[in-house]
């Protein structure tokens, strides 16, 4: 990917914040909206984001619907350092040692003890949610939080994953990560979608109640 110092930022908003329209990069990175588009075409054609087709029946009184645009695995990896391979390496050669299991183990309870250490024990969830999506970001992950369907939940998005490289060679990757999640939070949470599993967020679901509270 060229080095544009707009089209990178173009490119990690759209990660983090996608489905997102040409309008809201726009707003968000203080730029033109035909500035946008132009980013938004060689992005597209370079094949780093796609049109993101919103679920449900169209809304044809209203006229079309805002285009609006998610990072493809393409557009993923290059966001990833350069690190990849090496990484990827290490992971076969920690499989083939049979060490790998207390690797994940170990970077995962010091990733638990570092988010727990952002995060008030005593708070309610959503405070805690938005706690934990600000200590990921620290960490490198592009995240966000929105609400979830009927108002019981909310989702734990993150756009961009520092480790995927690893994730895709280790599948338990996630699942200690998202067992992390669950411990920090003090409620049971459920993984919907990784970027590793190819798609173009890693999407959690949080209920808004503590364990404790049930």
């Amino acid at each position: 990917m060229a080095t544009d110092t707009t089209r990178e930022r173009v490119l990690g908003l759209v990660a983090s914040a996608g489905p997102i329209t040409a309008a809201d990069l726009a707003a968000t990175l203080g730029v033109t909206s035909a500035a946008i588009r132009r980013h938004l075409t060689l992005l597209s054609e370079d094949g780093l984001i796609a049109d993101h087709e919103k679920p449900g029946p169209l809304d044809r009184g209203r006229g079309r619907p805002a285009k609006s645009y998610v990072a493809t695995a393409q557009g993923q990896r290059a966001l990833a350092t350069a690190y990849s391979d090496v990484a990827v390496e290490a992971v076969d050669f920690l499989r083939t040692s049979g060490t790998l299991p207390d690797f994940v183990a170990a970077h995962h309870a010091r990733l638990e003890a570092v988010l727990a250490a952002r995060v008030d024990a005593h708070a309610p969830v959503d405070v805690k949610v938005d706690a934990l999506a600000t200590a990921l970001a620290e960490q490198g992950f592009a995240t966000s939080v929105r609400p979830g369907p009927g108002g019981l939940t909310v989702q734990l998005c993150q756009g961009h994953c520092p480790v995927q490289s690893i994730a895709e060679a280790a599948p338990e990757w996630c699942d200690a990560e998202t067992k992390a999640f669950s411990r920090v939070l003090d409620v049971h949470v459920q993984r919907l979608s990784t970027l590793a599993g190819g798609a173009h967020v890693c999407t959690t679901t949080i209920p808004l109640a503590s364990s404790k509270e049930g």
